[in-house]
């Protein structure tokens, strides 16, 4: 399994429809979180996939700076559930930093789930803001400086 970088443009029709139902089933269905998913970002994102045989396995898209904030940004940042607790969370973040530093040669703001800081941390982004609602769900901001 490799990962796979794809503007809107370049998507099969299927790995759109997958794309969707992996963050619909995770962020909206799993969390039980109805809002907005289609929010006209992924049409400007570079699409980071990887897959096992034809199933996304992970998946997060990159923007670029002014999409979501001054800096580049990595969001929608999920991992099948039947593939969790492998380390491909950690993988995905390392590819996407590394890949949105070559891309954009910018810092690298997200908006995170407040539960994730640490695991974020991690991967070397700071918190800095206070504890939001988006959707109902704690949120905070996180920078890493590049």
């Amino acid at each position: 399994m490799s990962w796979e970088f794809k503007t809107f443009d370049e998507l099969t029709n299927k790995e759109l429809h997958d794309i969707f139902k992996l963050r619909v089933d995770i962020f909206v269905v799993e969390q039980a979180c109805p809002y907005p998913e289609i929010d006209g970002k992924d049409i400007d994102a570079i699409h980071m996939i990887k897959k096992e045989q034809d199933t996304i396995v992970a998946y997060c898209r990159l923007l670029a700076p002014g999409v979501s904030f001054a800096e580049a940004s990595i969001g929608r940042v999920v991992v099948h559930s039947d593939y969790r607790h492998a380390g491909l969370g950690e993988e995905l973040m390392k590819t996407a930093i590394s890949a949105s530093i070559n891309l954009y040669n910018s810092n690298i703001q997200i908006g995170a789930q407040a539960h994730l800081e640490q695991f974020y941390g991690i991967n070397g982004f700071v918190k800095n803001s206070d504890v939001y609602l988006e959707d109902d769900i704690p949120h905070i901001d996180m920078l890493l400086t590049v």
